[in-house]
């Protein structure tokens, strides 16, 4: 590595930040992170997802370490523990001591862990921050950043944090915000499927599943996700703001990091047995909400 970073503030015209996946997740992030200014080179496995941030002043990079090479900041928003652990090596190898990775992807507790020991390897600061929302709040720049990482560090990354989100739950412990990912996860994974038997269950009683809808809709009982999932499984457009196949990885490391803490999760387990049907016939690459799916062709 080369020469130690100054003590910057994170507004600083130096402060450069390295975008490593643009995907659903990572191409909107780092969009926004050019809109609020900074500097961004970015780098993504298939280049050509990668090809049109160069319209919005990214610098498009053909490697991990072209892209890492001098940045201050690592941003990875990559599929799962392994892809990240392998760009990362790369990529920490290219960047200054003191820099600080900020570590988006779900990649569970003991991945978020040992992502944690290869920076402090490297002498970088590390961040485990998951995020809430799919592919519109990514646009629109208003995720739920979900935040551990050294306090004494959070200034140089609180700014790039609120141009990525409409707000930041700090979490205590070094993974901290990776736990709470996962219990959050728990949940949505239980609404999809609760939405996907409920509409299944109007349509096979004869009845029209949009009056599920309208009957939660604005009740204590309803959400908004619930009506926004449950439109789409009426309509049965599953365009992909989360994959049924991240869903599913999800689902696993829930379920990974239940058994270590000794808990049975039935309706998780439930669950992942659903997207597993759905991704086994072919709906891996649409959308969550096509482990309605499943429901459907059952009995």
């Amino acid at each position: 590595m080369s020469t130690t970073l100054e003590e910057d503030g994170p507004a600083s015209r130096d402060v450069t930040v390295a975008v490593l996946g643009a995907g659903t997740m990572g191409a909107p992030m780092a969009r926004n992170l050019l809109s609020a200014g900074y500097p961004v080179s970015v780098w993504n496995r298939s280049a050509e997802r990668a090809a049109p941030l160069a319209d919005h002043g990214a610098t498009v990079c053909a490697t991990v370490a072209e892209a890492a090479a001098g940045a201050t900041h690592l941003l990875t928003t990559l599929w799962d523990v392994d892809s990240v652990t392998a760009c990362a090596r790369e990529a920490l190898a290219a960047m200054p001591a003191g820099a600080v990775w900020l570590q988006a992807s779900t990649v569970g507790i003991d991945g978020s862990r040992a992502l944690a020991a290869l920076a402090a390897e490297h002498g970088v600061g590390f961040f485990d921050i998951p995020v809430l929302g799919t592919k519109g709040p990514a646009e629109q720049g208003t995720l739920v950043v979900l935040a551990s990482g050294d306090p004494a560090l959070r200034p140089r990354v609180d700014p790039l944090l609120d141009a990525v989100g409409a707000r930041t739950i700090w979490v205590d412990g070094a993974v901290g915000a990776s736990k709470l990912k996962l219990v959050v996860n728990a949940w949505v994974l239980a609404l999809i499927e609760g939405v996907a038997e409920s509409v299944a269950l109007a349509e096979r009683l004869g009845i029209d599943p949009g009056l599920f809808l309208d009957a939660i809709k604005d009740a204590p009982t309803g959400s908004p996700y619930a009506q926004l999932k449950g439109t789409a499984m009426l309509a049965r457009d599953f365009s992909p703001a989360f994959s049924l196949a991240g869903a599913l990885k999800d689902a696993r490391l829930v379920l990974d990091a239940a058994g270590a803490a000794g808990l049975e999760m039935a309706v998780t387990s439930a669950v992942r047995g659903q997207l597993e049907k759905a991704v086994a016939a072919g709906h891996g690459h649409e959308d969550m909400a096509a482990v309605y799916l499943a429901t459907e062709r059952e009995g």
